[in-house]
């Protein structure tokens, strides 16, 4: 294997134009998507409601 490859493999490399050339083809939603995950606080935000709906704390839909 190839020490980029071996680089890219742990996250030491990123090609530029192709993450931009990726990053232009999202859509709007795809964009939203990786802004979330990206985002430590939201991250958490998930986390702790999926626990909460994990032990049944979620709020029916028809009680919305």
């Amino acid at each position: 294997m190839s020490k980029t490859l071996k680089a890219l493999e742990h996250g030491g490399l990123v090609h530029l134009e192709r993450l931009a050339s990726i990053l232009r083809g999202l859509t709007p939603l795809e964009l939203e998507t990786l802004e979330l995950l990206l985002d430590p606080q939201a991250r958490a935000t998930i986390r702790r409601a999926l626990k909460e709906l994990d032990r049944g704390e979620g709020i029916p839909l028809e009680k919305w």
